[in-house]
Order: structure tokens, then C-alpha cells, then sequence
């Protein structure tokens, strides 16, 4: 109906569709309606343009822009307002029909980015990715966790289940440094990648690039030969560190699919696709709103053939490459989470425990350091000898920071300075642990002379 009421319009439009563009069917794999389409939608935000800015602004070469706006004009989509002295100096503007097919276009879809590149194109590129990645070896393991205290015993472990590429399950008590763990392993993931801004599937936009999780890479002066190719020219594609997604009790399995916007029609990338090439950390497993056995269930698939399936709004599903090393953390062992199917899937099951007391204190020397509370000898043997026996408490490496940095708090609300005192230790450690019994508030020292 909104055709019919844009009379002036159809014929233009007909002529996109059925007119192949210059010399080719496609652009760049897209099909040139598709295109019009997008390059009329940055005309329309940004008015005049350029040549070599509606190039930047869609990601594509040059020569075929020039051969785009060639046909836009002749279309009577485009006008040139004004010339400069140079070829590259002449200003392009939207006619007033080609700003009735804009309107249409935004109707369509509200995208306006680089131009998409299609689902073969991304496909082909994360495998060539897969094959460039650079096992992990013990010293670069070595150096990305010396900053963590644990059991040595543990990184041959963690080593070789990175290298595996298959799903890791790190369980135990809750404090015990499996999501700070988990974490930390991205970083083993040595390369860079290229992730496109998006993907055009069966006429459909999914925004892909993600700023939060892919952090841009400024281009190197040297060729990078972690990359499977250079891709530094094409605008549609951004180089990248290899992301980290971390979802947790917030995960469903509708968040495990792509995201559709009715309003501006655009799909976004679920958190598993945003992922490939690098980790995925589903955190608190067990803890989410919808149960273990449906959660593991939508893994089985893409952890068993590395391909996951998505849906766009249209019902239409699609397979995407599942390039993903998943980490599972977990309080619970997974004899309690999961059925042996899924269990043999996992591949690497990691219990990660408290610590004995001489690690321990390694971890209330790093808290002392980065609260800024000067260490005291007695201070820290008081902790780790009075009040964890006391309370049956075992030596998780969360509680150094948590219990002395409230020790730096009241040192500030006092204008004192901070000390591991008996009495602040105590008043630290029963506010952390909101212990009622033994809160005594008369015990909070409130001036210098303790």
C-alpha cells in the first residue's frame, strides 16, 4: 500500500530491482537494491556527500561507489548540487525522489553503518581464524596468571583444556576465583581478529560488532601474521582483540538467540555469536532463570559440532561457525548439574578449592597493596590464625579484599590512617560476614587513640 501512495517512487524502485548494477548482480556479495537502499539512508542523516565520504561511511572501495552513485543518478536518485576543481570535490545530494525512496528504505530497515558482508564471507573468515590461532603454551600461561595465587598443580590442567577447544567446567565453593579465573584465560588467546560490523542474512541485518566486547585495534605498521588476511582496507571489518562475554544469572534461553528490534528492524548478534574466535563465560551456572538441563541442553549441539543455529524474526534459521571456548563456572559439582550425554561433552571438569595458609597470605599481601592498608605481621596473622579458625572459615581468595578495603573506608570516614589492628580486623570481618552475634559495634574504634 505505501507503494501505490509513492506513485512517482515505484517506477524507481522497479528500476533498482530489476536493473543489475554496473557490470555485476551484486556488491560485494550484496544485492545492489540492498545497497541503494543503505546509501540512500546515509544520504538522508548526512546530506551532501562526497565520493570518497559515502565510501568511508559504507566500507566499500571506491571505484565501486563511483559506479554505485553513477547509477543512483541516472535513477534520478541523486543530484550534484555543486562541483569542486577536482573529480573528487563534487558533492552528491538526494533528489526529492530519491528522498521519497530514502524514506521507504528507512521503512525497511533503520540501519545506517558499513555495508554488511554476507554470512558465506564471515563463515569462511572465522575458520581462517580458527586455523591461525596459536596453541597455548606454558609459559604464556605462566605470565597471564602470575598475578593470581593458586595451586601450580592446576595450569598443566588449564593448559591443556584450552587447548583442547572444548568446553571447560570450573566448580567449586563460591570465593574460590573461578570467574577471576575465567577471566584471565582470555588472555591467553594471543591474535588479533576481524569482526564485521554486520552480517546480511536472507535480506536481514544482524549487527555483529559490539564495542563493549570487541575492543578495536589500532591498525600496526607492520603486516600482523596472527591475522589470517589483511582485511584493513575494507571498511566493513574491524580489527579486534579476541572478546570475552561473561553472562550470568541474567541468561535465558531466548538471550541465547539473536535480538530483533521491531521499531528500527534489526537484528543483534546473540552473546555466543559475538564471542567466536575468542571465550564465553557463563557465570553462577545453575543460579539462571531458566534450569541446568534446558541451559546445557541448547550446548550440546554447537559444543559437539562447533556450528550453533540461529533465528531471524522471519522464522528463517541459519547455521553460523561455533568457534567459541566456553567456560562454565559453577558452585556445583557436576555430578549435581548435568547427565553423563552432557557431562562427556564438557570436556575438562576443574575443581578450583580454598587455598592453604601460606598462599593465603600471599593474597592479603595484594590486598594490602591495592587498598593502600599498610601490611602488619600481626595484623595478618591475626586474620589468618584468629579469625578464619575461629569462625571455621576457609581461606578464599575473595576475602583479603573485601575485609580490608572496608578497613580503608573507615580510615577515611575517621581522617585516620588505615591500620590492620585487631579491633578494625574484627569490626571488618563480622560487618563482611553480617554476622549479628558478634557485630559489637562498641568495638569500631571512632578515634586515633586505640
Amino acid at each position: 500500500m505505501q507503494e501505490l501512495s509513492l506513485s512517482s517512487a515505484s517506477p524507481l524502485l522497479k528500476a533498482v530491482v530489476a536493473e543489475p548494477f554496473v557490470d555485476a548482480v551484486d556488491v560485494e556479495g550484496l544485492p545492489a537494491s540492498f545497497v541503494i537502499d543503505l546509501a540512500l539512508r546515509h544520504f538522508a542523516r548526512k546530506g551532501e556527500l562526497k565520493l570518497f565520504a559515502v565510501a568511508q561511511q559504507l566500507g566499500l572501495p571506491v571505484p565501486v561507489m563511483d559506479k554505485l552513485l553513477t547509477q543512483m543518478r541516472s535513477l534520478s536518485l541523486l543530484e550534484v548540487p555543486r562541483r569542486g576543481t577536482l573529480e573528487g570535490d563534487i558533492s552528491f545530494a538526494l533528489t526529492d525522489a530519491g528522498q521519497r525512496m530514502a524514506r521507504m528504505a528507512f521503512d525497511k530497515c533503520q540501519y545506517v553503518g558499513p555495508a554488511p558482508v554476507t554470512l558465506a564471507d564471515y563463515v569462511a573468515q572465522v575458520k581462517e581464524q580458527v586455523q591461525h590461532q596459536a596453541p597455548v603454551r606454558a609459559e604464556r600461561l605462566q605470565q597471564v596468571l602470575k598475578d593470581m595465587v593458586m595451586a601450580p598443580e592446576l595450569l598443566p590442567t588449564l593448559g591443556s583444556a584450552l587447548n583442547s577447544g572444548k568446553a571447560i567446567y570450573l566448580h567449586g565453593d563460591s570465593g574460590t576465583g573461578k570467574t577471576y579465573l575465567a577471566e584471565h584465560l582470555v588472555r591467553t588467546l594471543d591474535g588479533h581478529i576481524w569482526v564485521p560490523h554486520a552480517l546480511y542474512v536472507d535480506g536481514e541485518v544482524v549487527q555483529v560488532f559490539d564495542p563493549i566486547v570487541h575492543k578495536r585495534v589500532t591498525l600496526a605498521p607492520v603486516p600482523d601474521r596472527t591475522l589470517a588476511r589483511d582485511l584493513s582496507t575494507d571498511g566493513r571489518w574491524v580489527r579486534s582483540e579476541r572478546p570475552v562475554v561473561i553472562a550470568g544469572g541474567e541468561l535465558t534461553l531466548d538471550t541465547l538467540d539473536l535480538e530483533y528490534d521491531p521499531h528500527t528492524r534489526l537484528h543483534t548478534a546473540s552473546p555466543q555469536l559475538k564471542a567466536n574466535n575468542g571465550i564465553f563465560v557463563i557465570d553462577d551456572l545453575g543460579r539462571q532463570r531458566v534450569s541446568p538441563s534446558e541451559l546445557m541442553n541448547r550446548w550440546i549441539v554447537p559444543l559437539d559440532r562447533h556450528v550453533d543455529y540461529l533465528t531471524l524474526n522471519t522464522g528463517t534459521k541459519f547455521a553460523v561457525p561455533f568457534d567459541v571456548r566456553v567456560i562454565f563456572a559453577s558452585n556445583l559439582p557436576p555430578s549435581d548439574l548435568v547427565d553423563p550425554a552432557f557431562a562427556r561433552r564438557l570436556g575438562y571438569k576443574i575443581r578450583i578449592d580454598a587455598l592453604d595458609a601460606n598462599r593465603y597470605r600471599s593474597v592479603v599481601s595484594q590486598a594490602c597493596a591495592r587498598t593502600g592498608v599498610p601490611e602488619d605481621p600481626a595484623g595478618v596473622d591475626y586474620l589468618i590464625h584468629t579469625l578464619h579458625p575461629r569462625d571455621g572459615q576457609p581461606y578464599y581468595p575473595c576475602i583479603p579484599f573485601d575485609v580490608i578495603s572496608k578497613i580503608a573506608d573507615l580510615a577515611r570516614y575517621l581522617e585516620q590512617p588505615a591500620r590492620m589492628t585487631p579491633e578494625r580486623l574484627e569490626w571488618a570481618w563480622h560487618t563482611y560476614f553480617g554476622r549479628e552475634d558478634r557485630l559489637g559495634v562498641a568495638a569500631i574504634p571512632t578515634h586515633s587513640g586505640e
